[in-house]
């Protein structure tokens, strides 16, 4: 399916570690670009992390040096690996994905769009 689809959330405590997937297939080419966003509740949806058809990666400045972003081009799949969670990392993880021209020509950015969004995994961090 195109849809991507996240898996790996959880509850853990303060300092732990969580690895979240994202699987998907049937894009136009591989790799896509992709990312990670979260949405807390009551805030506005925030990017993660992204990486683009070339590996290119971007962080935001609240996970950088904790979380990393990785994928596996021949499964078509996502990863994010994060450590030293924290209770304001409590959201629900979405996977996005994008094929669109832009992507294959490398004019993709993080702020272009993503075109295909997984259904969400829920991390909850307590403290």
């Amino acid at each position: 399916q195109v849809q991507p689809v996240e898996s790996g959330g959880g509850s853990v405590q303060t300092g732990g570690s969580l690895r979240l997937s994202c699987a998907a297939s049937e894009y136009t080419f591989s790799p896509v670009c992709m990312g990670w966003f979260r949405q807390a509740p009551g805030k506005e949806r925030e990017g993660v992390a992204h990486i683009n058809r070339d590996g290119a990666i971007t962080y935001a400045d609240s996970v950088k040096g904790r979380f990393t972003i990785s994928r596996d081009n021949s499964k078509n799949t996502l990863y994010l690996q994060m450590n030293s969670l924290k209770p304001e990392d409590t959201a629900m993880y979405y996977c996005a994905a994008d094929d669109s021209y832009a992507c294959y020509s490398g004019s993709w950015s993080p702020s272009s769009g993503f075109v295909y969004w997984g259904q969400g995994t829920q991390v909850t961090v307590s403290s």
